[in-house]
């Protein structure tokens, strides 16, 4: 495993994230679960990422059952902020109220008294960012986590935050985008806001839901089992993915990873930390195995040759305006 700091923070992470999004509490049973975590130990991986709002809440628990008994000074553990974890009006967004509820909601099922890292799982329209920036610095002053970030903001609500945290004296230093070589939207103005910044990327979903694996076949139904037969797990995500332009181009990169010595997987993981506002990639596992395939991707440098190939081949069907960005209208 190789390592990198978190945008200009001193908080050293690893390459490769372990995230539980549709897998923990929901997907697979616990034991299978458990069994990925200590696996992902076992290959170097000390980062781990969650949400209070995957599986309903379940998935901070596996977790947090999954990691008990190591050192806790050893992992680095992010949760996040915002969705609905409940039925009531203030089970959701980034009012004060429901952010000093949840940090507490999230440290007691990951069995810990801290986070190393909170963040805004999304931009609230609905609640002043004052106030939301205002409770985040309660929640770092009082030891509950070391750090705060934010997910899919866009450069400019990056800028506005970044601004009220430097006032309040707590460290900003993350952002979670989606970001693979099909989905490039932050390119354009997160990047060069947060490398104005000092923000780190922590991207999730580097394979594109699976599709850049190549195990989904243009002009044939998708694999039994797989993300995209799973109304539970993802599919809705992905299908913006599976059209057959979007398959076949995919199915191009086959030999340009075959003659870079990797598999396809590990070839798309790689790209993305060819970036270097990316400070670590998530991946998430069903199976051990995955995490041992996908893990392979750090440390590798991609020639620029293989680069150009890739941006070649991928360009007319790549998006990279910068409006998509997942901002919600109004508080979910």
């Amino acid at each position: 495993m190789e390592f990198r700091h978190l945008g200009r923070s001193g908080l050293i992470v690893s390459e490769i994230s372990y995230g539980n999004w549709i897998t923990h509490g929901s997907q697979v049973e616990e034991d299978a679960a458990t069994a990925c975590v200590r696996a992902a130990l076992d290959l170097g991986i000390t980062t781990f990422d969650t949400a209070d709002v995957y599986a309903g809440t379940r998935a901070e628990e596996v977790l947090g059952r999954a990691l008990k008994g190591e050192r806790r000074e050893g992992l680095e553990i992010f949760t996040k902020v915002y969705w609905p974890t409940g039925p009531g009006r203030n089970d959701r967004g980034l009012s004060r109220k429901h952010i000093m509820e949840s940090i507490n909601g999230s440290l007691r099922r990951l069995q810990t008294d801290h986070v190393d890292l909170y963040q805004a799982h999304r931009f609230d329209v609905s609640t002043p960012l004052e106030e939301t920036m205002e409770a985040f610095a309660d929640v770092v002053h009082s030891g509950k986590a070391h750090a705060i970030g934010t997910s899919e903001w866009t450069a400019e609500q990056l800028r506005e935050g970044h601004k009220l945290a430097r006032e309040l004296r707590i460290p900003f230093i993350s952002n979670q985008p989606q970001y693979s070589m099909l989905w490039r939207v932050i390119e354009a103005e997160v990047v060069p806001a947060s490398e104005e910044l000092g923000i780190g990327q922590i991207v999730w979903s580097p394979i594109a839901q699976g599709v850049l694996t190549g195990k989904y076949l243009p002009g044939q139904p998708p694999p039994a089992g797989s993300r995209a037969t799973d109304e539970k797990s993802g599919a809705q995500f992905i299908s913006r993915f599976m059209t057959d332009d979007v398959l076949s181009r995919v199915q191009q990169l086959v030999p340009l990873a075959r003659q870079a010595g990797l598999t396809m997987a590990q070839l798309a993981v790689a790209w993305v930390l060819q970036n270097r506002n990316v400070s670590s990639a998530i991946v998430g596992a069903s199976r051990p195995e995955q995490l041992e395939d996908n893990v392979k991707a750090a440390g590798i440098t991609l020639d620029a040759d293989l680069l150009k190939a890739i941006d070649d081949i991928l360009d007319p069907i790549v998006e990279r305006d910068p409006a998509k960005t997942q901002v919600p209208e109004s508080r979910p």
